[in-house]
């Protein structure tokens, strides 16, 4: 199988060949090369935080293997090879069965195995507080246990990958240091928490701030505040949702001219109410409002968002237009970037890479990209473009 387009990298024209799921050749070309210019080809994405997709989630109760897959399949459309399953806090039994479906999911399609790189479990371990709770049910919120977590880790056949606690949760610095030394990446998310917490937390292990700039006090002080100390740490890298709506671009802008392109990770957090029509849904006995403008709020409070209705390619775009950064900065934080903080197999435009691609239309800063095609290990998972 060949393609030929503009790498999202040099913005000049390549041919890529593909063979045994891998990058087999990849050949720059002439400038006046066969390719429309606005025809691009990156890694495909990769989000370390999906909670689920039109009306399913993967903490509900009676989650089945079909409804993980389906959730997953939904993804490539949006050029997205490869995500972490998310979480949210619940009790124990609630994040154990859910890991489990997942498991089983991954151990049933190999593709699906390919496609989960590791699970994201957001909190139980967070703040209490409204506001920095957000839409996470209190009461289900409780101190770090190891216990807890390793029996989690055992029901997903050690999927876990990525964890987000508040550092003043009860015993956060004791907790990190234990899931570091597993292997686990540990996240600061949810939380109001002192200068002297967070840097307790990052001390021990911590290495991403998770949605940085939300799951935090509507209010809170000009200085200290946990944005700004996650902001100033250079240990941390932060993850944003570039969505249109969690952000404000002057906001989305100070965070990466803060942390740097090479430390910012894009993420949809898309709630498994995305995907769904303008609506109030309930959800383990809350109710969630889909607006007909995209965003995803507690019913009666639409000053809190409940996590997004877009997706990675929408904040692939965003960071563009809203952000200011390159298309290959913004690929990257999709794609190499959460590869890196998770210590997982990069991809790249090289030969002998996985052959994860994303075959894209995108006429410049401030439209959308056009997803055609997405490969996952050289199969067309999504897209009828003729690729050969």
């Amino acid at each position: 199988m060949q393609l030929t387009a503009q790498r999202y990298d040099t913005l000049r024209p390549a041919r890529l060949t593909i063979a045994d799921g891998k990058l087999a050749d990849v050949v720059d070309l002439a400038g006046n090369a066969d390719a429309p210019p606005d025809l691009y080809v990156a890694p495909a994405f990769f989000d370390l935080q999906i909670n689920g997709h039109a009306g399913i989630w993967f903490g509900d109760p009676g989650l089945t293997v079909d409804q993980v897959l389906t959730v997953l399949e939904a993804h490539f459309a949006h050029g997205i090879s490869r995500l972490c399953p998310t979480l949210i806090t619940n009790s124990f039994e609630g994040i154990r069965d859910g890991l489990a479906v997942i498991r089983a999911a991954c151990e049933q399609e190999p593709w699906a195995d390919r496609m989960v790189p590791g699970c994201h479990v957001e909190g139980p371990y967070i703040s209490a507080e409204d506001g920095p709770r957000g839409a996470h049910p209190l009461e289900h919120v409780r101190g770090c246990n190891v216990e807890e977590f390793d029996r989690w880790q055992a029901a997903s056949g050690d999927r876990i990958r990525l964890i987000t606690l508040a550092p003043e949760a009860p015993g956060a610095a004791e907790f990190t240091r234990a899931l570091t030394s597993r292997g686990v990446r540990v996240a600061i998310g949810h939380t109001a928490a002192s200068t002297d917490q967070i840097a307790a937390v990052v001390d021990t292990g911590a290495t991403l701030s998770t949605h940085l700039g939300n799951g935090a006090a509507g209010m809170m002080r000009r200085h200290p505040n946990p944005i700004w100390d996650q902001l100033a740490d250079d240990r941390l890298s932060a993850s944003v949702i570039a969505d249109g709506h969690h952000l404000p671009a002057s906001v989305l802008q100070v965070m990466i001219r803060a942390k740097g392109v090479e430390r910012i990770v894009l993420t949809c957090d898309a709630s498994g109410l995305a995907g769904l029509p303008p609506g109030v849904y309930d959800y383990h006995g809350a109710k969630f409002e889909v607006l007909a403008d995209g965003p995803i709020v507690i019913a009666g409070q639409r000053q809190y968002l409940a996590g997004s209705g877009q997706m990675t390619d929408i904040c692939v775009a965003n960071a563009i237009a809203l952000g200011g950064v390159t298309l290959q900065q913004a690929c990257d934080m999709a794609g190499r970037t959460p590869s890196r903080l998770l210590g997982i197999e990069q991809v790249t435009l090289t030969a002998g890479a996985r052959a994860d691609l994303v075959l894209f239309r995108w006429p410049g800063a401030g439209a959308p990209l056009e997803i055609l095609a997405t490969l996952a290990d050289g199969v067309l998972r999504h897209g009828t473009i003729d690729l050969d």
